[in-house]
């Protein structure tokens, strides 16, 4: 009996390197869901409220902080460690909603989302590990002088 197994059948059904190269640039262009995520901690019920134009890659990343101890929290940090990664859930809360109008702006939308629920869930203080925010004109970073340099230029010759 002859086998219908196909060496050249394996190397048909892979995708060209061009294949994949473009498959990963329309990925990377694409725009990922923005939102609200929250860690909470189950045993004592405080939360932290954070959001990113790519939600599920901050929530991913903040686990991977936590467990690494370099989280930028360092309340959150200590209690990850003091009371165990399994005591800690990772939600997404909510997410920004798309529009097709030109001059809507994701970051902002994230901005006032975020805003609307740090408010709503209390999360700066004894309730929470965040805390609370600067008002914008704090937050903002300072202005670079951008004005083009004058050069000198000294055309006479090396003596």
């Amino acid at each position: 009996m002859q086998s219908s197994f196909n060496p050249g059948n394996i190397w048909s059904m892979n995708l060209s390197a061009e294949s994949r190269r473009a498959i990963s640039r329309q990925y990377k262009e694409s725009a990922r869901p923005a939102g609200v995520f929250v860690i909470r901690n189950r045993l004592t019920g405080r939360a932290y409220v954070a959001g990113s134009l790519d939600v599920e890659g901050a929530m991913n990343r903040a686990r991977f902080e936590l467990n690494m101890r370099s989280h930028r929290n360092k309340a959150l940090g200590r209690d990850w460690i003091a009371h165990g990664a399994d005591r800690f859930t990772f939600e997404v809360i909510d997410r920004v909603k798309e529009s097709e109008d030109p001059a809507f702006d994701r970051a902002a939308e994230l901005e006032k989302l975020l805003a609307l629920w740090r408010e709503e869930l209390q999360c700066d203080g004894e309730k929470g590990y965040n805390t609370p925010s600067a008002p914008a004109a704090e937050k903002s970073l300072p202005q670079i002088n951008t004005a083009p340099l004058a050069l000198c230029l000294d055309d006479t010759p090396n003596a």
